[in-house]
């Protein structure tokens, strides 16, 4: 009787196990059709690890990425992104998506890296001039960074550009403490102006910070708009949205949910501005200031951007992934000065001049 019930009990366990297992590969199944490509970490180590921060942060960059390039292609169905995974062999990889020459879109990327290794001498020196007190080890700095980057370059001149960030950093000092922080954003820049896109822009945004604290919005807003600042020309590069670098309290916890409510409202923020002007008439004068203004965007990435900064001074960094910011077309014209009173004129003003678009 005794053996008859170990077998009883061994049969359930197998039966246990083998539904268990089923169910993971269902799992997985459905994970790989819920994103663009495997993750970098790879599905099972995620799955293994899945109650860490850093696992449950790849995946929501993973999601993002997914999220944005399904709702920008059905925006434009003649175009598709092409994805391409890359590794890094000093640790990590990521996953490019980039669609080019589309009807509705000149130029959309979304990046997805996740890379780890050893902090470079520079890049170390840059956190350091950022406040950071970091005691490295035989002047050694362990390191991992994930994160999800964005630039949507429209071919309309009626619908913004559009850029957004959202990433997580983690130190392992001399003494094997860590430092941890997550920094991001989503930000617009707008060709013309038009004040409800404005308005339903920035409300999207205060309404993911107010969920979580109602300082967060006016903060991180400000911040975007001193941050986004092209100091050579005494504007900003657009109309803003929220920023924000160095984020380490109230707790890791509070800090990812914050961080998870703005990159869910990347889609309903941007995508309605999208589907109302992508078919919007244009004039060939309107596409030409389109193409200058895209000449100020690359002046602020290339001279002032933070993040490509620190992606070209990082070893092994994959260059075409960091300059997928840049417009495929763009134009500098010597001493170029709109009319006064023009719609021109209008925007620049608003760029030399941050509004409050909320209240």
């Amino acid at each position: 009787g005794a053996l008859g019930g170990l077998g009883l009990a061994l049969g359930l366990w197998r039966r246990q196990a083998a539904l268990a297992a089923a169910r993971e590969d269902e799992e997985e199944k459905e994970l790989r059709q819920r994103f663009m490509a495997p993750p970098v970490s790879g599905l099972r180590e995620l799955r293994r690890r899945r109650r860490e921060l850093r696992s449950r942060m790849e995946l929501l960059i993973m999601e993002t990425q997914a999220e944005v390039c399904r709702a920008l292609a059905a925006l434009d169905p003649g175009a598709s992104f092409a994805v391409d995974s890359w590794e890094r062999k000093e640790g990590g990889g990521g996953i490019s998506c980039v669609l080019q020459d589309g009807e509705v879109f000149e130029k959309a990327g979304v990046n997805v890296s996740v890379v780890s290794g050893l902090l470079s001498e520079e890049a170390a020196r840059q956190m350091r001039s950022r406040g950071k007190s970091l005691k490295a080890k035989d002047g050694k700095l362990p390191f991992c960074a994930m994160g999800v980057s964005s630039v949507i370059h429209p071919k309309n001149p009626h619908v913004p550009t559009m850029h957004f960030n959202y990433r997580y950093f983690e130190i392992e000092e001399a003494d094997g403490t860590k430092q941890w922080w997550f920094g991001g954003g989503t930000d617009l820049t707008p060709t013309y102006l038009n004040e409800e896109d404005a308005v339903h822009f920035h409300k999207t945004l205060k309404e993911a910070c107010d969920k979580h604290d109602l300082k967060l919005y006016p903060k991180y807003k400000k911040w975007c708009d001193d941050y986004f600042y092209i100091k050579h020309r005494g504007e900003r590069r657009g109309i803003g949205g929220i920023f924000f670098d160095d984020m380490d309290s109230p707790s890791k916890e509070e800090v990812f949910q914050f961080v998870k409510s703005c990159a869910k409202a990347v889609v309903p923020c941007y995508i309605p501005i999208v589907k109302k002007h992508c078919h919007d008439s244009f004039t060939p004068e309107e596409k030409l200031w389109q193409q200058l203004r895209r000449g100020r965007y690359v002046e602020f990435n290339l001279v002032y951007d933070r993040g490509t900064k620190f992606g070209l001074l990082t070893p092994g960094s994959r260059i075409e992934s960091i300059l997928m910011s840049l417009p495929l077309t763009a134009r500098w014209e010597y001493m170029h000065n709109p009319p006064e009173s023009s719609k021109e004129a209008e925007i620049l003003e608003v760029l030399r001049n941050p509004k409050d678009w909320v209240h």
